[in-house]
């Protein structure tokens, strides 16, 4: 097997997921797994996804697939042939967790043979088993329309939008490593393996908790719009935090957590208005002051050049927030010092890419490159038992 001094070194993983699913085998290779990612002849239809490297359109130059594809050993199975099904099971049999997306290459195979007792599961599909809408297709931006995330970008002037790249199925997949690592510890502890079902539609669902405690405690909440808010745009449902423009660029501005040290710092710049108002202090007038320190806000931010605002406003421990450009977050002076970004090999060229979610003391996470289509396949094949001979 591989040698990885990552945290779930020696474990074995086969990556049998679709683009609902991959980020999850992704964070379980950066960390360390052994991760087996079967193939087809001719290669996974992800490594032709976009964008491609320099326009080169290649099994090598997906910018995408170097990055979710990342520290997999690839394995290539035809599945026409009985000799093919029969190296995928045997495969599967050895690995301690199976992760598995309907309908995608070799993963309905292992779902219906026999597991051992002790191996971990996951099977991830739109809508998992069971329910009307079994079995119905959902491609990224389906999958946020049907689960109500779609529903609450925009405003009521737009049409609802589409967030950028597939952000619900980097949600799916985050609860797919999730589940893959509490289904481990369980195993560990109880020497029992767990069958996991990740549905897409519930793990976008789940993500907008705070819509539905509107909907369902209305009168408990007695908001004057009722059981749904309106589309917001970029304002929070509280009201207290929203995206302003300045002169040069766009902010997230916040009275909070304190309102005083924001109502001094306006008061600073004689641009305070009527906030001084005892009846600002009511707690009754809670939702009327929060309308009227925005709108102060917003004409007093309309003048400022927001990254000197921003720092000015972190150093008085108000939390606003520059809405940073691609640009400034490729180059960010936090993650920047912080040694973030990595570099890996796309094609014969090095690549700068994005860095781990997290960073460990002990057992380091690394960017590995992603294998060339089936580059593996003879080395796993001896370490099933089977000799190039046989096939």
């Amino acid at each position: 097997m591989a040698e990885s001094q990552g945290a779930l070194s020696g474990v074995r993983v086969l990556d049998l997921t679709d683009e609902r699913g991959i980020y999850g085998a992704k964070l379980l290779a950066d960390l360390g797994a052994d991760v087996v990612r079967v193939e087809p002849p001719g290669g996974d239809a992800l490594r032709a996804r976009g964008p491609h490297i320099d326009g080169h359109e290649g099994e090598d130059s997906s910018l995408y697939y170097a990055f979710f594809g990342s520290n997999r050993r690839s394995f290539v199975a035809d599945l026409e042939r009985d000799d093919g099904q029969q190296q995928v099971r045997e495969l599967a049999a050895k690995c301690d967790v199976l992760l598995l997306c309907d309908g995608r290459h070799g993963s309905d195979l292992v779902a219906d043979m026999p597991h051992r007792k002790e191996q971990v599961v996951i099977h991830c599909s739109s809508f998992g088993t069971g329910g009307p809408w079994e079995g119905y297709a959902a491609p990224d931006l389906v999958a946020g329309a049907l689960a109500g995330q779609v529903a609450t970008t925009g405003d009521e002037r737009t049409t609802p939008l589409k967030t950028f790249g597939e952000l619900n199925f980097m949600v799916s997949g985050a609860y797919v490593g999730i589940a893959a690592l509490a289904g481990l510890y369980d195993q560990r502890e109880s020497g029992s393996g767990q069958s996991v079902e990740v549905s897409v539609h519930e793990c976008i669902a789940s993500c907008i908790e705070q819509v539905f405690m509107f909907y369902w405690y209305e009168t408990t909440l007695m908001r004057d719009e009722g059981k749904v808010l309106p589309r917001r745009g970029p304002t929070h449902w509280s009201d207290a935090f929203t995206v302003m423009n300045g002169v040069d660029g766009s902010i997230m501005v916040t009275p909070t957590p304190d309102f005083d040290t924001q109502l001094a710092w306006l008061i600073e710049e004689n641009a305070h208005g009527d906030l001084i108002d005892p009846k600002y202090e009511d707690p009754e007038n809670l939702r009327e002051r929060i309308f009227v320190t925005m709108a102060t806000l917003a004409q007093w931010v309309a003048d400022k050049e927001v990254e000197p605002l921003f720092y000015e406003a972190q150093k008085r421990h108000i939390p606003y927030g520059w809405v940073q450009p691609i640009e400034r977050v490729g180059d960010n002076p936090q993650l920047l010092a912080r040694d973030w970004f990595v570099e890996h090999q796309v094609g014969a060229q090095t690549v700068r890419s994005s860095g781990a979610p997290y960073q460990f003391s002990e057992t380091p996470w690394r960017l590995g490159d992603h294998a060339v289509t089936g580059q593996d396949t003879d080395a796993i094949l001896a370490e099933i038992g089977w000799s190039i001979n046989d096939e």
